[in-house]
């Protein structure tokens, strides 16, 4: 089979060890831009619920325009618009600023599902006791809300492993420009790509099954069905 599209091992194996040093940059890549859209989706989900009502409406709107963009057009306005407004930033920071941001929007939505999940009676127990904002979110409500958002969390962490290589557009060194780069200095794409595409299953499908397996067990420490 290997024969029919001339594929040539030696070729393979001597790429691999650059392509297996790129696979460490793209796994930094969609572990940092994973941190930063938990982050900012929470910021942006709890937002969305605060008794004033402009700066909901401003987080929801912003939500629903990053939501509505593909995150390749993100990617390239911040690393290329943003010195013509000041902002000057790294490829890798770029990078990580427009994955973290884009996913932060979907995440928000995971989040507000989870939190829509917790009893109305939570709510008002809070209330009765005279729970600050703060201490009811974080101590009671979000604890509640993690079960029903962990299926949600890690499809999304999967997506950012999977989105990585649309940082090859701004110079990004992961696996994908890397692969690129091999093609385009030996004149063989064959190896390079095929390698890529092994290396995302061999952890994109131990990741997804992690994650079940985690989700499961979650779902039996708070008593529910899995």
């Amino acid at each position: 089979m290997f024969e029919m599209f001339d594929w040539k091992w030696s070729f393979a194996f001597e790429v691999l060890p650059r392509m297996l040093w790129a696979t460490l940059n793209t796994l930094m890549a969609a572990g940092i831009g994973y941190a930063i859209a938990l982050f900012i989706g929470l910021f942006f989900a709890l937002g969305q619920r605060t008794g004033f009502k402009p700066i909901t409406f401003i987080i929801r709107e912003v939500v629903e325009f990053i939501r509505s963009t593909p995150l390749v057009v993100q990617i390239f306005f911040i690393f290329y618009v943003g010195p013509q407004v000041g902002i000057r930033l790294s490829p890798w920071t770029s990078g990580m600023a427009a994955i973290g941001l884009h996913y932060a929007s979907y995440l928000s939505e995971v989040y507000r599902s989870g939190l829509d999940s917790v009893p109305r009676g939570q709510w008002e127990a809070c209330r009765a006791l005279n729970l600050s904002k703060a201490r009811t979110y974080f101590r009671i409500i979000i604890p509640q809300a993690l079960p029903a958002s962990l299926p949600g969390m890690g499809n999304y962490l999967v997506g950012i492993f999977k989105d990585t290589p649309m940082l090859m557009v701004i110079g990004v060194a992961e696996l994908m420009h890397t692969a690129n780069a091999l093609g385009s200095t030996y004149y063989r794409y064959l190896e390079p790509y095929t390698i890529v595409g092994v290396i995302f299953l061999l952890i994109s499908i131990p990741t997804a099954f992690g994650l079940r397996r985690f989700e499961g067990y979650i779902a039996r420490i708070y008593g529910m069905k899995k």
